[in-house]
């Protein structure tokens, strides 16, 4: 619930096409460098609706968290390595 807070006024950093993750997925890496928690948009064109995307980011990319989908955006969330900025509570 935290997270979702935090992230209710940000806006979608990368969107995932028709070309699926496979093209994206370098994107919300190179996105993780500058930010702990992104949004991400699951076009229409998609192969995959927002929920199955969701789960292929988690697998596909190292310590990434899915924080909330709805409708067809992602909440993703990864803490920085060193000097993380978000602190969750508990």
């Amino acid at each position: 619930a935290y997270l979702r807070k935090l992230a209710h006024s940000l806006k979608p950093v990368v969107h995932v096409g028709h070309e699926g993750l496979a093209a994206a997925s370098s994107s919300i890496e190179e996105a993780f460098n500058t930010r702990e928690l992104l949004k991400v948009k699951v076009l229409e064109n998609a192969p995959r609706d927002a929920r199955e995307t969701a789960t292929e980011i988690e697998a596909a990319l190292a310590d990434v968290q899915v924080a909330q989908t709805i409708g067809r955006t992602i909440v993703l969330y990864r803490a920085h390595p060193q000097e993380p900025e978000i602190r969750l509570p508990g």
